[in-house]
């Protein structure tokens, strides 16, 4: 499996880093600033050549920026029927004229 991180973390174990830079000194930089194992192992997952700046460090790592699975169960935002598609929910359709005017509106 490939170590994955996102892009805030690595910005963080990068942020005092010295650019250009090749692969073992932002390890270096990374391993000092207290980066976490997953970073560290995206870090070393790039290949050894130089790097001009953060941007290019980025394109290399292999990063998620989307919310971690705890952060979509805090969220909410998980499928309630596993297996089954998120449209395919039980959600009552919504009626834009009521969605935009309020359902107490006169007729």
């Amino acid at each position: 499996m490939v170590a994955s991180t996102n892009r805030k973390r690595v910005e963080d174990a990068l942020n005092d880093a010295d650019f250009p830079a090749d692969k073992d000194r932002l390890l270096a930089v990374a391993d000092r600033n207290g980066a976490d194992q997953d970073t560290l192992g995206a870090l070393r997952a790039i290949p050894p050549e130089e790097y001009g700046n953060i941007g290019e460090v980025l394109a290399s790592v292999t990063h998620d920026d989307g919310p971690s699975a705890a952060e979509k169960a805090r969220a909410g935002t998980l499928p309630d029927h596993p297996g089954r598609a998120q449209g395919e929910k039980d959600v009552p359709p919504v009626n834009p004229i009521v969605e935009e005017l309020g359902e107490n509106r006169k007729a």
